[in-house]
């Protein structure tokens, strides 16, 4: 017995057949999408530390109220000591 032989016998299965489909398509598609975003990274060898090329004068959250950005004195030693 095939599949669709089995949905027309059972007709109460369409819609959780419909539903399942739907969502499998949306989170695999959701999936793709994060991996293709700029936030994700996931090549480690060329960019093993990825917050350091984070340009502290741009606000990273998606509200920011009366926020100044200023570089941290002490980081800034340390990068320039590591480089």
């Amino acid at each position: 017995m095939s599949f669709f032989q089995l949905l027309m016998k059972r007709k109460e299965l369409i819609p959780l057949v419909v539903f399942m489909t739907v969502a499998a398509g949306g989170a695999s598609s959701f999936a793709v999408y994060s991996l293709w975003k700029t936030d994700v990274i996931l090549d480690r060898k060329k960019n093993p530390e990825p917050w350091e090329t984070v340009d502290p004068t741009v606000p990273q959250k998606l509200i920011t109220i009366n926020q100044q950005w200023k570089p941290i004195e002490e980081l800034q030693n340390v990068q320039r000591v590591t480089k």
